[in-house]
């Protein structure tokens, strides 16, 4: 269970891999898809996921370049499972919110 905690961990992580879930998406894209991240931090959870094979970065080589992510198979795997959690926040959004 910890080592999937430290996959995932953090506040972006999971945010990332279920826009990834849409199919490759550019850096750009997926910044303007989650709301209030940085740069560095977007980035910096990308390379996270690339090391622990969650995502994979395709390297186009064209002018200028084009980079794409996508999840690799152990990502999707991994999205299916947190597919739960979900569900459960959403049927949990109000009461949550009133805590949080």
């Amino acid at each position: 269970m910890s080592l999937a905690i430290d996959v995932v961990g953090g506040k972006w992580k999971m945010h990332l891999m279920w826009v990834l879930a849409e199919g490759p998406v550019r850096f750009g894209q997926i910044r303007r898809k989650l709301d209030g991240v940085s740069e560095k931090v977007l980035a910096e959870n990308l390379r996270q996921l690339e090391a622990s094979g969650i995502v994979h970065r395709e390297l186009y080589a064209e002018v200028p370049p084009r980079v794409e992510y996508s999840l690799t198979a152990l990502g999707e795997s991994l999205n299916r499972a947190l597919a739960p959690l979900e569900v459960w926040g959403d049927l949990n959004r109000e009461e949550l919110a009133e805590r949080l």
